[in-house]
């Protein structure tokens, strides 16, 4: 059952997916936890006995800005599940392709992702970022001198800390730092493991082939848990 009324949250979901060649042995299981995510939420959701007014997913998948010509692509948001095709076709169009050396522009997907047209509907929100990637992270910035590279991006990994932590604001100013979480399933990496003293942050560090050991299901029941914190 998925709840709707007036006194639920307003959940916005943003999934940043590495498409790069590496990741071909294990995208289709990332594509997989991708179109189950709402059914999986709706779970989630359930066991806590919350309510939700609205459920919408966005897609930003992400390369290298120097060895590929596609170095970042973002979807619109998806509402789930009115929207549920546009959502697939988006997600299964993704090909892992591309990358150049190990390091990928993570970091400028979630830096992409907090920049974006979050929900501000309901009188209480969700804004969740989920990373999928087998590879360590650029710092932030590293691929500056690309000619596609953006310009309003935080230059450094303390902008991008301030940014989440809501002492320096996006663009739009939509992202509410006290409804964000970050679910990362990433291998464990020194760019990676800073991210364990980010604030309302769940790391879920994998072994091999770096996402081959995705739980998605138990990373959503620990942020369903959440709603109630602030």
């Amino acid at each position: 059952m998925f709840f709707q009324g007036n006194g639920g949250y307003n959940v916005d979901v943003i999934m940043c997916i590495d498409a790069t060649g590496s990741m071909a042995p294990i995208i289709n299981e990332v594509k997989k936890n991708a179109l189950n995510l709402y059914d999986m939420f709706v779970e989630a959701l359930k066991n806590e006995d919350k309510e939700v007014a609205e459920l919408r997913v966005k897609v930003i998948q992400f390369r290298d800005y120097i060895c590929d010509s596609e170095p970042m692509k973002e979807s619109e948001f998806f509402k789930l599940p009115d929207q549920k095709d546009g959502f697939s076709a988006f997600v299964n169009g993704i090909e892992p392709i591309g990358g150049g050396d190990t390091p990928e522009n993570a970091l400028e997907a979630i830096a992409k992702a907090l920049e974006s047209s979050w929900t501000r509907g309901g009188g209480k929100r969700r804004h969740i970022i989920v990373v999928f990637t087998d590879a360590p992270a650029l710092q932030i910035g590293a691929r500056s001198g690309s000619p596609n590279y953006p310009t309003n991006l935080p230059k450094s990994m303390a902008d991008l800390s301030a940014v989440w932590a809501g002492t320096k604001q996006t663009e739009n100013k939509t992202f509410q730092p006290r409804a964000g979480r970050l679910i990362l399933f990433v291998p464990k990496d020194e760019t990676w493991t800073k991210f364990e003293t980010w604030p309302r942050t769940v790391s879920k560090f994998t072994a091999g082939k770096g996402c081959s050991e995705i739980d998605m299901a138990t990373v959503l029941d620990t942020v369903a848990g959440s709603f109630g914190v602030q």
